[in-house]
């Protein structure tokens, strides 16, 4: 099986700026800010189309039960179905996005959600002065949040950390976060669309009303632990896989290449999800198919995938469970 590439889904936001566009190399998109280009994505409602390949025109979830662990891996199968267990995402912030938090598995289910979400932030790109805010940067009682909630200062206690490109972030579920304008990333997380608006600096919506806050539900889910450093410490390399993230739900390593490489998943029980975020390269797996990615891409390289041949020169993402 070739390596999918996915139509991507393109949401208009309050927020959203101009980068994606030519980052994607678009034409034509219609009117108003393009906050997010989702992707990835077998969230349900947002179901990403294949483009290429015998499963053209297939929904993400359709080619899972199709090809169940010949797509996603034996253990994947059985702990995910037919539902995909990761969405990617570039993001696009001119303004800053809500604060907000998400709920882990358990909580989540509490709500009669399917799961919660971890998640993990890569800057691509960065506005002079941007910033994000992931954390807390002093100890807070659920009592006390309530009331910076309430009062507007809630922005007093999170922690607010200049970025540039190549910054990493991890936000496991409960840690306090926001996308602040001038940011330019791609996202990785879990399937799941389980968010709680904390504060929305009193933004109103398209039709003029305040956007709702989930004050109760947020004070549950919150991590109150303050540490000192909230960026992923990673130390930049050529030519070699780096890794970013390990956790239960992805693992995540970033490769920038000017060489050739072998990506080597014989022993690797799991889909692979490759995301461009500079330059571009050609992509050979063991069958012989070659495919081209460049930045503003991903594509979804199936478990049954022994090795690639990367040749070119390509800054990518690669993730998986």
């Amino acid at each position: 099986m070739e390596p999918i590439k996915f139509k991507p889904i393109l949401k208009q936001t309050l927020w959203g700026g101009d980068k994606i566009a030519g980052f994607k190399h678009i034409d034509g998109l219609p009117g108003g800010h393009i906050g997010e280009s989702w992707e990835i994505s077998g969230v349900k409602g947002n179901e990403s189309v294949a483009v290429n390949g015998p499963y053209s025109g297939k929904t993400l979830n359709e080619i899972t039960a199709e090809l169940q662990d010949k797509l996603v891996g034996a253990d994947n199968y059985k702990l995910f179905g037919d539902e995909f267990p990761l969405l990617v995402k570039f993001i696009d912030a001119c303004q800053d996005l809500s604060i907000q938090v998400h709920p882990d598995d358990e909580k989540a289910r509490k709500y009669g959600l399917k799961n919660g979400k971890t998640e993990m932030w890569f800057i691509m790109d960065s506005a002079p002065g941007a910033f994000l805010r992931c954390g807390l940067k002093s100890r807070i009682t659920p009592e006390e949040y309530k009331e910076m909630v309430e009062n507007g200062t809630i922005c007093d206690a999170t922690a607010e950390i200049p970025v540039k490109a190549d910054d990493c972030f991890f936000i496991p579920a409960g840690r306090i976060h926001s996308i602040g304008k001038g940011c330019f990333l791609a996202e990785i997380q879990q399937t799941s669309d389980a968010t709680y608006r904390i504060y929305d600096f009193n933004r109103r919506d398209k039709d003029g009303k305040l956007r709702e806050l989930h004050t109760e539900k947020a004070a549950e889910c919150i991590d109150y632990n303050v540490q000192k450093d909230y960026r992923t410490d990673y130390v930049p390399a050529k030519n070699q896989g780096v890794s970013l993230i390990r956790c239960k739900h992805f693992n995540t390593a970033v490769y920038d290449l000017d060489e050739p490489m072998t990506l080597d998943y014989g022993e690797l029980d799991s889909f692979v999800i490759l995301i461009g975020i500079k330059g571009e390269g050609s992509f050979t797996d063991d069958e012989g198919n070659t495919t081209t990615l460049r930045e503003g891409e991903s594509m979804l390289v199936p478990a049954t995938t022994e090795t690639i041949n990367v040749s070119g020169s390509i800054k990518f993402l690669e993730t998986y469970v």
